[in-house]
């Protein structure tokens, strides 16, 4: 039994024979898997009235531990943001309350942003609530085979990063 990038692989193979390979495969599996997953937590994020990036921006902060604090630039490199799309998303979270921003008292050109009492809370609720959603998504996928596809992306992950 196949799946739809099953289908797609065999119609380039029957345009372009030997063309198309493991790397469309994988590109496309992944994607799949990664949009799946972030509708399950946008569909929860929406009643949190939260974009994707600004849960990102809260769930770093939280994951850090006390004092949930981290330079913008530092965010934005985790995030895989601009630092015009982080400066946005930063805007956003300071006016809704959920972050704070102070000045480095030792670098005068940088900044730190901390999570607020209600930041930590929003982003501890939050967090628990899109794990959940993605977790049932997941509920079909046998255990082993779960662990076995995270293990396997890993693998490639820390592969790319080696060839760099």
């Amino acid at each position: 039994m196949g799946d739809l990038v099953d289908d797609v692989l065999a119609a380039w193979q029957g345009q372009l024979p030997g063309v198309v390979g493991i790397e469309v495969e994988l590109g496309k599996r992944a994607g799949i898997l990664y949009a799946r997953l972030n509708e399950a937590a946008s569909r929860v994020l929406t009643r949190f009235r939260l974009t994707k990036a600004e849960f990102d921006v809260l769930a770093v902060l939280r994951a850090g531990g006390e004092p949930y604090r981290l330079k913008p630039t530092e965010l934005a490199a985790r995030l895989w943001l601009s630092s015009g799309g982080t400066s946005n998303v930063l805007r956003r979270l300071t006016e809704a309350g959920l972050i704070s921003r102070a000045a480095d008292d030792g670098d005068a050109r940088s900044s730190w942003v901390h999570l607020t009492p209600q930041g930590v809370e929003m982003a501890e609720e939050t967090v628990r609530a899109t794990s959940e959603a993605q977790r049932q998504l997941l509920g079909k996928v046998p255990e082993d085979a779960a662990r076995a596809a995270a293990d396997a992306l890993r693998d490639v992950l820390l592969a790319l990063e080696t060839a760099d």
